[in-house]
């Protein structure tokens, strides 16, 4: 049983990128060792392309424009978002509402699928499970999500919100589903059909 729980202990850790007890190196280690590529690109800055991409992605967004969101940071696979606490996010106990809270989660767990994605790409959510920790009643929320695993078909995101004082006061998992771009000649045969 010990054994088993430091497998799963060295598997969180590494999906965290968390270097507990060398367990991130070791299994990068095995992992090229063995072939197995990586699917979840390494984290960086974005190209132009991927800024432009992801402005005009910001720009069509509805909750981003109608709750305040501000991306604050963005690279492949992360995202960091602000939200001011405003007066339509409170529910009647002059709190921020959970709805909100999860909004601000998916909109950033969403994001960082999208810029990990590839380009073409279309991220939707199928699931997601969030634990409210804190009640928030001003201040600025921050949403701080990162990609725990990219596949071709589904992307997995962890979400951290936290109160300007650094308290956790949620935290979310989703599942996104990726949908591969569509090739360029599948597209122009059924124009012309």
């Amino acid at each position: 049983m010990q054994s088993r729980l430091n497998l799963f202990i060295g598997r969180a850790a590494r999906l965290r990128g968390d270097n507990i007890c060398g367990f991130r190196e070791e299994w990068k280690d095995a992992d090229t060792a063995k072939g197995r590529p990586n699917t979840m690109m390494p984290r960086g800055k974005l190209s132009k392309a991927d800024l432009a991409r992801a402005d005009e992605r910001l720009r069509r967004s509805n909750p981003i424009n109608h709750f305040g969101f501000q991306l604050v940071k963005a690279e492949r696979g992360r995202v960091v978002f602000h939200m001011p606490v405003l007066e339509r996010h409170k529910q009647i106990y002059r709190a921020v509402h959970g709805g909100v809270l999860a909004m601000l989660a998916d909109t950033a767990g969403g994001f960082a699928a999208f810029l990990a994605s590839p380009v073409g790409s279309r991220v939707s959510t199928i699931e997601m499970k969030i634990n409210f920790l804190e009640a928030v009643e001003h201040g600025e929320i921050k949403a701080d999500a990162r990609v725990l695993r990219q596949g071709r078909n589904t992307s997995v995101v962890e979400c951290d919100v936290t109160d300007q004082d650094g308290r956790l006061v949620s935290k979310a998992l989703m599942t996104f589903a990726v949908r591969p771009p569509k090739p360029e000649a599948r597209s122009s045969k059924r124009r012309s059909k």
